[in-house]
């Protein structure tokens, strides 16, 4: 009896063993060979603008080519680029779209920033070509004329003020001259609908969602920035270019506009992100750009002339090996 109660003990025992090395990866196992998955965050903006489908392109593009590599992406919609530095920084995030804007002001400390980020370019995307609009007939076709008007300038906690700032200051204009409003893109075309807005500032990848959303339902006048004040702020700043929106690009414009990238989308991680990982993803995306042009137009900002563009945020190493390997990174002066 005691010995076929201790052969039943040793039977138990020897199950329970085999349990623990299966549900350790024990060897022996076919699937040892598999890579060990990697549950990675990408951050990126509230629904109506051009971030979160950016975005989520770039994660589905670094899912379906990164499965040897154990990835698995999942894109967060959050408040937008100054959400994303702080989480990149506390660990919350491992990649993040920013405005290449507020990155630049978030590494230096400055502009109201409470300390340098320590946060890294990983690779340059689409311009970020914004402007102010307002219906046809607002009497508003100047930036002098938002004085004294409801302005919608963007969400309240993305960082809009870090590039609309500047183009108001130019332009001898303050947010104290008129009454700003807070709203995600998708809503601000709501309250210009409706008249709550007199004006919005929209803009994203072009096309931009927000922008086609509001054409579609009124006639549209895109307030132009003067051609000094432009000049001076491509002078002042690396993020600020020239950028064109071409004709028939919204319903109703038969004109192109000659109109700013105001912080080029780019592509951003910790300073602290192991290299390898940063390598790996940039590898992914660049050689997979295709991919990411079949999800989105913004996926031909991918090459080789776009992605390595200074903007003033420091490239990660891993980035930046990739990019030697591939001759794209560009060659010191002598």
């Amino acid at each position: 009896m005691r010995r076929s109660i201790s052969r039943w003990l040793a039977g138990v025992l020897g199950a329970l063993v085999c349990l623990t090395v299966a549900a350790c990866g024990g060897s022996g196992d076919a699937g040892d060979d598999a890579p060990a998955r990697q549950f990675l965050s990408m951050g990126t903006a509230p629904p109506g603008g051009a971030f979160f489908v950016v975005g989520s392109a770039l994660a589905e593009v670094v899912n379906e080519t990164g499965g040897d590599l154990g990835y698995n992406v999942t894109a967060e919609a959050t408040s937008g680029s100054q959400e994303n530095i702080r989480r990149l920084a506390s660990g919350e995030l491992d990649f993040a779209l920013s405005n290449a804007a507020i990155t630049y002001f978030a590494v230096r400390g400055s502009e109201g920033w409470d300390r340098a980020y320590p946060v890294r370019s990983v690779m340059t995307l689409a311009p970020n070509v914004a402007l102010f609009v307002t219906q046809a007939g607002s009497g508003i076709g100047s930036i002098d004329d938002l004085r004294g008007r409801r302005v919608s300038v963007g969400p309240a906690g993305a960082g809009f003020e870090y590039f609309v700032g500047p183009l108001l200051a130019a332009h001898g204009v303050t947010y104290d001259d008129f009454s700003p409003l807070n709203a995600t893109q998708q809503a601000a075309v709501d309250m210009l609908t409706d008249g709550s807005a007199d004006a919005t500032f929209l803009g994203g990848a072009v096309p931009t969602a927000s922008i086609t959303q509001a054409a579609a339902s009124m006639e549209l006048t895109f307030i132009p920035y003067g051609e000094e004040e432009k000049q001076a702020l491509i002078d002042e700043y690396l993020f600020f270019r020239p950028a064109s929106i071409p004709a028939e690009t919204y319903r109703g414009q038969a004109e192109p506009f000659e109109g700013l990238d105001v912080g080029s989308m780019h592509v951003i991680t910790s300073a602290g992100a192991p290299d390898d990982l940063v390598y790996n993803w940039t590898r992914l995306l660049y050689e997979n750009r295709t991919l990411v042009v079949e999800k989105h137009a913004a996926g031909r900002a991918i090459n080789p002339n776009n992605v390595v563009r200074d903007t003033g945020t420091e490239f990660h190493p891993g980035a930046i090996r990739y990019y030697e390997e591939a001759g794209i990174w560009p060659q010191a002066a002598p």
